[in-house]
């Protein structure tokens, strides 16, 4: 079974704009039986810019949650990684990916995107994979 870490940006696409790649890649995924792996570190970023970028009042956002938690594991990564220089934040993408065993790392983040692969892990966009 394929397992797959969304970056935030991913899951902000996949769940607020209706047909989307990033929603359209989520819904096939889902029909696919793909796991699905996050951490309370990007859930709470996702929180984050639901309320700061979108206005979401705190009970809409924890009806999204609710929903997104169906379809997501989280995980809690013990590894620490420096490998994306130019935005440290994204490392916690990562993080996940290697605590989870994940094989894709799906996002739109520059930084994220130019790594390519790291320790196994391809990092591509919804539209690559």
């Amino acid at each position: 079974m394929t397992k797959i870490v969304l970056d935030t940006n991913v899951l902000i696409s996949a769940t607020l704009w209706d047909n989307s790649s990033a929603q359209k890649f989520l819904f096939e995924c889902i029909k696919n039986n793909v796991q699905f792996f996050s951490s309370q570190e990007i859930i709470e970023e996702y929180k984050r810019i639901l309320a700061r970028d979108f206005d979401y009042e705190e009970q809409e956002i924890g009806e999204i949650l609710k929903r997104i938690l169906q379809f997501i594991t989280l995980v809690d990564p013990r590894k620490k990684v420096y490998i994306v220089k130019e935005d440290a934040d994204d490392n916690k993408i990562i993080e996940c990916a290697i605590e989870s065993g994940a094989e894709y790392i799906i996002s739109y983040d520059k930084h994220l995107l130019k790594i390519k692969e790291y320790d196994g892990i391809k990092i591509v966009q919804p539209e690559e994979f």
